[in-house]
């Protein structure tokens, strides 16, 4: 049996640009976000890519065509050899409904508001939601028009729970999905039994009170990206304790004892969030620039979020007694929050996929499908599902910049040695290797590393590399065996997804202090020999050339653009930037 499943509508940009303003800063506040598509054959995921890494377009929502047709040729098949096609949304009559419910019983709107938002919402449905639309998009975009029957409309968020049931192993296991918006909820909490999925509905947040777009309108008041950004708030709340009391829980987030919670405004009421932040902080729209008040108002946010989601555990705990919990979502990305909810509860483990975003529906609407088909699905953990480039590739790549590069061929058993030996200075490495990975994190096949011991190697990959903000830490990738020599990991005995933060064990902080953020933490990437051969190696061998057990290891971009996926685009990278050199598969590149 063939699935493929995606995430991403064709007009999204444009209908959520002219209808509800979202350009701009707020142009990723869409439906449709992280465009993506996967495909599952006989039960076994064999492929996996994000539209932005073949389009350019970071965060794109496009159709995923191109994404599509990759997966399909990868495997040598077509669209005609498709017997499903699942969707990662489902618009259906009572979810129509529920949303319509959402704005005529608005006690705050107008009645004229209410007819323009019941406008904009007939335009959106009819151009983007219905059945009609889903079928025409498809065609427009592919050419291949859709069998209905062969068409599966998996609920957003039962997408992303099955991405993270079935990428961890599968199993009995509590969930808490939590994003900014699926289509009319923001998060719900249940548990899964001998493979049977139940949503305790009432611990669900609809869309008004959603926490996730609450800590992005915080984002957008420091200046940043909204849908984006939300990992520099993040990383600033890491120069400060927050302030007691906290502002936001006792002016702004209304927690329950039940675990639910309420916000003062519906996301889009950016002026009036902007005029209640500035009271409760004492702000303007000077102080926003600041990187004190930045600083403290994100430490105030960061501690909001991890209190409000502890309530959701909490509320959990009470209501199953599986000792496994199942974290995904948008949410799920602040991983200096996902240490904390384990470490803090009863739960024996926490599991955060390398998908636990919207990259993953697609992802986790193939995986639904699958099973509903009656096949179930048997998934290898490896986040290595995009696209691989043959020595013939890059030959040709080379060719393309050989009037800016130099280059030698190494033997494939000299690649880590060579590495290695580079990076015991400051040295930073483009390193680009085997099949691409997948998610919002580089795993160590599309990454830029560097030796974590130099107090200044943060600042010059901030400036000189990435092009980023001088505050923004970095992780460190380490041997799964080592990690507890030099990291608290608390419950975790892995982390190979760089979705959990940990302390730095104090007797390691100078000589990996790169890659320990300000307040003695990491975000650390856990590596097997059996996960990733090849880093597994280059890890090994630098250790016993220096007697550091880890590299800084980051995503092979610049700000502002998707990670790298070809060649071609690793090489055009490398020379916007002052990485020192590339490692291109077996070749060994640096500037002319």
């Amino acid at each position: 049996m063939i699935v493929l499943g995606y995430n991403g509508f064709g007009k999204s940009a444009e209908i959520f640009g002219r209808l509800f303003r979202a350009t701009g800063i707020d142009r990723h506040l869409l439906y449709g976000h992280d465009s993506s598509a996967a495909l599952v054959v006989d039960g076994k995921l064999v492929a996996a890519v994000e539209e932005e890494r073949l389009n350019r377009e970071k965060k794109t929502s496009s159709f995923p065509a191109g994404a599509m047709r990759w997966c399909l040729e990868s495997a040598g098949i077509s669209f005609d050899d498709v017997d499903t096609f699942a969707f990662s949304w489902q618009f259906s009559q009572d979810v129509v409904n529920k949303m319509i419910a959402e704005i005529t019983e608005d006690p705050a709107a107008s009645v004229e508001q209410k007819f323009a938002r019941l406008q904009r919402l007939a335009e959106t449905h009819a151009a983007m939601f219905s059945e009609a639309a889903t079928e025409a998009d498809f065609l427009e975009h592919t050419g291949h028009r859709l069998n209905p029957e062969k068409l599966v409309r998996v609920p957003h968020h039962l997408a992303h729970l099955m991405t993270g049931y079935h990428l961890s192993g599968g199993g009995d296991a509590a969930f808490l999905v939590s994003d900014g918006r699926a289509e009319w909820l923001s998060s719900i909490t249940g548990e899964v039994r001998d493979g049977e999925v139940k949503i305790f509905d009432d611990m669900t947040i609809d869309s008004r009170h959603s926490l996730a777009m609450l800590f992005s309108v915080v984002t957008r008041y420091l200046g940043f990206v909204p849908n984006n950004d939300e990992y520099k708030v993040m990383g600033l709340a890491g120069y400060a304790a927050p302030p007691e009391p906290n502002p936001f829980l006792e002016h702004v987030v209304e927690v329950c004892p039940d675990g639910t919670y309420r916000t003062p405004y519906p996301a889009n009421a950016v002026p009036a969030y902007y005029q209640l932040f500035d009271r409760i902080f004492g702000g303007d729209e000077q102080c926003r620039e600041e990187f004190d008040y930045r600083v403290r108002v994100a430490s105030a946010a960061q501690h909001m979020l991890e209190t409000v989601t502890a309530g959701q555990i909490r509320a959990l705990e009470s209501r199953s007694d599986l000792p496994r919990v199942l974290f995904e979502g948008g949410l799920a990305l602040n991983c200096v929050n996902n240490s904390k909810l384990l470490e803090r509860s009863r739960f024996t483990d926490m599991d955060v996929s390398f998908g636990a975003s919207d990259v993953g529906v697609a992802i986790g609407a193939a995986l639904f499908a699958c099973g509903q088909a009656g096949a179930p699905p048997r998934i290898s953990p490896s986040p290595y599902l995009g696209p691989s480039y043959d020595e013939r590739d890059m030959r040709a790549a080379l060719q393309q910049y050989a009037g800016q590069v130099v280059w030698r061929e190494l033997d494939p058993g000299d690649v880590p040695g060579q590495a290695a030996t580079l990076m015991r200075e400051r040295c930073v490495i483009g390193w680009f290797q085997g099949r691409m990975e997948y998610g919002p994190r580089a795993l160590g096949n599309r990454s830029i590393l560097a030796n974590p011991k130099f107090p200044d190697i943060k600042d010059i990959i901030n400036e000189r590399i990435k092009h980023r903000e001088q505050f923004r830490p970095f992780a460190p990738v380490v041997l799964e065996h080592l990690a507890p020599k030099v990291f608290e990991l608390g419950k975790k005995k892995s982390s190979p997804y760089m979705t959990f933060v940990v302390p730095v064990r104090p007797e390691y902080q100078d000589m990996i202090q790169g890659a320990c953020h300000v307040d003695g933490t990491s975000r650390i990437q856990t590596v097997t020999e059996e996960s990733n051969p090849l880093l597994a190696r280059l890890l090994r061998e630098f250790n016993e050339l220096t007697g550091i057990p880890c590299l800084i290891n980051t995503s092979f971009n610049v700000a502002g653009e998707p990670i790298v996926c070809s060649p071609a685009d690793a090489l055009s990278c490398f020379l916007k930037t002052e990485m020192d050199h590339l490692f291109l598969g077996n070749f060994l590149v640096s500037r002319m």
